[in-house]
């Protein structure tokens, strides 16, 4: 049986793997290059394999210490986590907070389970609504941050990812192929006037409004069940659907930029951490803007 790995030899091992050098390894993190080595041998022992090649510049990972890099940093990131948990204050309090129905089941869930982790005494109440609606809940202080799209050059807050608008169809049902063009748009929507049905209008395609859906979800069901194609942002394409680019005939519908906003009348230290790991959360959706 091997020893139990210990975290302090994986700090190193990630060391000496960035640097390919014990000496400038040692020099990093404190140690004398002997105190180094040494450590390198005991994971190799502990592990059962050979994690470096010795050379005379250097050393370069074998084949098994090219697997061992992510799973080292995977256990470093977590004990930083922890730690860094266990030392931050508590915090409390209520963060009220809105979003587009877009991500509320995306986005919004990884950054209320990592925030509630950390943040168990705060209390988070969350608005699932139009732009709109949540910029004037803002305004009306009855929202803390407010994630919102912005389609102008004078954007307001910070801009935390592009995610395209583009027109959407079933990869079962070809309605996209038909004339006049069945669509499911929102309900008294001037978005839908100035964006999605002006994009059909300039590229001179014949529609028609067969489906009409206050929520996002709405939409979707009118988009699997094959009833009409539909505008939706493209981290949203539902499994079964795909997006219909300038091959289909179909120009993306706007590039707008989704913006974090912050309420001027409160600001605290449980809505600065949030809007961090809304922040955070949005990172993997960002796109760069369509042309």
């Amino acid at each position: 049986m091997h020893e139990p790995v210990e975290s302090d030899l994986l700090r190193t091992f990630l060391v000496v793997a960035e640097t390919s050098n014990f000496s400038a390894a040692a020099q990093r993190i404190g140690r004398t290059q002997s105190a180094v080595s040494t450590q390198i041998k005991r994971l190799e022992e502990a592990i059962g394999e050979t994690l470096f090649e010795r050379g005379a510049r250097g050393v370069l990972l074998t084949r098994q210490g090219i697997q061992l890099v992510p799973y080292a940093r995977r256990v470093i990131d977590l004990l930083n986590e922890a730690a860094a948990t266990i030392r931050s204050k508590p915090l409390d309090g209520p963060v009220r907070i809105g979003i587009p129905e877009e991500y509320s089941q995306t986005v919004l869930p990884a950054a209320l389970a990592a925030f509630a982790v950390r943040h168990p005494a705060v209390e988070v109440t969350v608005s699932c609504d139009y732009t709109t609606r949540n910029l004037a809940a803002l305004e009306r202080d009855e929202l803390d941050l407010a994630v919102v799209f912005d389609w102008s050059d004078q954007t307001k807050g910070e801009v935390i990812c592009i995610d395209p608008t583009v027109w959407v169809t079933s990869m079962v049902h070809r309605l996209h192929d038909l004339d006049p063009l069945p669509i499911a748009t929102y309900r008294n929507s001037t978005w839908s006037r100035d964006f999605a049905l002006r994009s059909l209008e300039q590229i001179g395609r014949n529609y028609r409004i067969a489906f009409i859906a206050d929520t996002g979800s709405g939409l979707k069901n009118a988009l699997t069940a094959g009833l009409a194609v539909t505008t939706l942002s493209r981290s949203s394409i539902p499994p079964g659907c795909r997006e219909l680019t300038a091959e289909d005939g179909f120009p993306p519908v706007d590039s707008s930029k989704v913006v974090l906003r912050r309420s001027t009348y409160r600001s605290t230290e449980a809505i600065r951490e949030l809007a961090e790991m809304v922040r955070d959360a949005f990172q993997p959706t960002s796109a760069p803007p369509v042309a």
